[in-house]
């Protein structure tokens, strides 16, 4: 089962400068253990929500908008494509996610 692994920027989470220093490697690591795994497809950092564009046709116009889908306090700020026997294991694998700790992760079935 394919599974997306959303990460979300918690603003309420305050990390201090020494903690904040270790989730590069800490991601990295993660990464590499999936990626060891075999249960992690792809991965990515996503830009700040400011680079983000919303787009619309309707009626055969092109509406291209600043910013986010909606306006909320999370923000999608990375993603994982997880390859998992089920949604135990899949779960099991995000928790390890060092996103975890000062985020907010979502994990959705992909539906094939």
């Amino acid at each position: 089962m394919r599974f997306m692994l959303f990460t979300y920027r918690d603003p309420d989470a305050q990390l201090n400068p020494e903690q904040r220093a270790t989730v590069p490697a800490a991601v990295a690591a993660w990464c590499d253990e999936m990626d060891a795994r075999g249960v992690r497809v792809a991965g990515h950092v996503l830009s700040p929500v400011s680079d983000a564009r919303t787009i619309r046709v309707r009626e055969g116009e092109l509406s291209v908008d600043g910013g986010p889908v909606s306006e909320q306090t999370l923000h999608i700020a990375g993603f994982n494509i997880l390859e998992c026997g089920d949604v135990d294991e899949a779960v099991e694998v995000a928790s390890k996610n060092p996103g975890a700790s000062f985020g907010v992760l979502e994990l959705r079935p992909i539906e094939e």
